[in-house]
């Protein structure tokens, strides 16, 4: 895949890149995507209280597989929710240096919901093409956790129930985000030793506190 150029225009999401496409997601396909578990999470799942969520892993494909991603109170507390990723699964699908990544994603109306889209591999290599929490209703965090970087954006596109059209380029001198056709945020490219991570999306639940 070749990359484009940091100052290119972005085409609308669906119509073709400049560079060919080599994975698109089908959240039905379990070669593509494995369900419940994730190294990003201790030991793999299915709780990960210390990073403030309050989620409890399920492979349940009702809370993921739709492209919809739920959440259920349980009656021992935590929530029953979704996640997928690339990380163990038959395809192996892995986003590298040079890729640039495209969503269209929907963004919760829930208060304490936690949507999130982030590469991760071997307890590192960690770049967040989303998280946001509707508790701050007009911003999204793109973080760039290997180079230590973190980027907040304000957009009045951005809100509960909106829909954002999203691109994040992995590029050789930066990584981009781009929300809605326009290039918002930009951090320094990862290195060579981090150019191979695996994909995963997810809506957690996390405590808020909405003043």
């Amino acid at each position: 895949m070749t990359e484009p150029l940091p100052d290119s225009p972005m085409s609308a999401l669906g119509e073709p890149l400049s560079t060919s496409v080599v994975f698109t997601a089908d959240f039905t396909s379990t070669a593509q995507w494995v369900a419940s578990r994730s190294w990003a999470y201790p030991g793999g799942g299915p709780v990960n209280p210390r990073d403030d969520k309050l989620d409890y892993l399920v492979p349940d494909g009702a809370y993921s597989r739709s492209g919809v991603f739920r959440a259920r109170r349980r009656p021992d507390g935590p929530w029953n929710t979704g996640l997928l990723t690339t990380e163990g699964s038959q395809e192996g699908f892995t986003v590298r240096a040079g890729d640039v990544l495209e969503a269209r994603v929907r963004l919760p109306k829930e208060v304490g919901a936690w949507p999130a889209i982030w590469t991760w591999r071997d307890g590192d290599q960690e770049i967040d093409v989303l998280e946001c929490h509707p508790d701050n209703p007009d911003l999204l965090e793109f973080t760039n956790h290997v180079r230590h970087a973190n980027r907040y954006h304000h957009d009045e596109a951005v809100g509960p129930g909106e829909q954002v059209d999203l691109r994040t380029v992995f590029g050789s001198r930066s990584v981009d985000w781009w929300l809605n056709g326009t290039r918002c945020e930009r951090s320094p490219a990862v290195s060579r030793r981090h150019s191979t991570m695996w994909l995963s999306t997810a809506r957690a639940v996390t405590r808020c506190d909405c003043g």
